[in-house]
């Protein structure tokens, strides 16, 4: 598991988290226990590292969840996204969707994937990349956090003023790794804070702003 894990990370990944392999390989080894335990890990071990599929220069916008979605046929790798043709949709999905509509007008063109959001360089990211079905945060207490904090430096280093956007307190505690001016922040969509300032506030548009204002490439939402 130890050699799998670190050689699904995509290649324009791999040099900038070379420092923190004793970290890649003390996960490897909790996922080995907890499938040896029966516990069962997602997203599936292939799909760990899914959203690494944008490669640093490639990365216009970074959208930081927290972890999986508990539920293993919702858990891809991406954060907020789930398989196209889940139904019923995940409530964060659903208000996320809800949002851009309001905000921009128009429905979204994406699907349930966020497919087309990945290929436009948004960067799907959760702070912890996997938990144990049916618990939410089941591994926060792995050493994710060091992996994802070296993941968005390298972004940042690539692209300073990438357009960030933090959904809910989490999320805000790496407002620190960004440009101020560059960041969207605002309650979490999840149906049990969503009314609390995430409806109405307008972050696809006000990311939008952020890229024109530096001369790049919008996001068709």
């Amino acid at each position: 598991m130890t050699t799998a894990l670190w050689d699904s990370i995509p290649t324009t990944w791999q040099n900038c988290l070379s420092q923190c392999r004793s970290d890649i390989d003390e996960i490897s080894n909790l996922l080995d226990k907890a499938n040896q335990s029966g516990n069962h890990v997602v997203p599936a071990s292939e799909n760990i590292f899914a959203a690494l599929a944008v490669a640093p220069s490639d990365v216009s916008v970074v959208i930081l969840g927290q972890d999986p979605y508990p539920t293993p046929s919702h858990a891809i790798g991406l954060a907020f996204a789930v398989p196209t043709g889940t139904q019923p949709l995940p409530g964060s999905l659903r208000n996320i969707f809800k949002e851009v509509e309001s905000d921009t007008g128009q429905p979204t063109t994406a699907d349930y994937s966020l497919k087309t959001w990945v290929d436009q360089g948004v960067l799907l990211l959760n702070t912890s990349l996997t938990t144990e079905s049916g618990v939410r945060a089941g591994h926060a207490t792995w050493p994710w956090e060091q992996i994802v904090q070296t993941l968005l430096k390298h972004v940042v280093e690539v692209n300073p003023k990438v357009a960030t956007i933090l959904w809910g307190n989490h999320a805000k505690q790496f407002a620190s790794l960004f440009d101020p001016e560059s960041i969207v922040e605002s309650a979490h969509p999840s149906p049990l804070s969503a009314s609390r300032g995430f409806l109405g506030s307008k972050p696809f548009s006000r990311v939008n702003s952020i890229l024109a204002g530096n001369q790049k490439p919008v996001i068709s939402w």
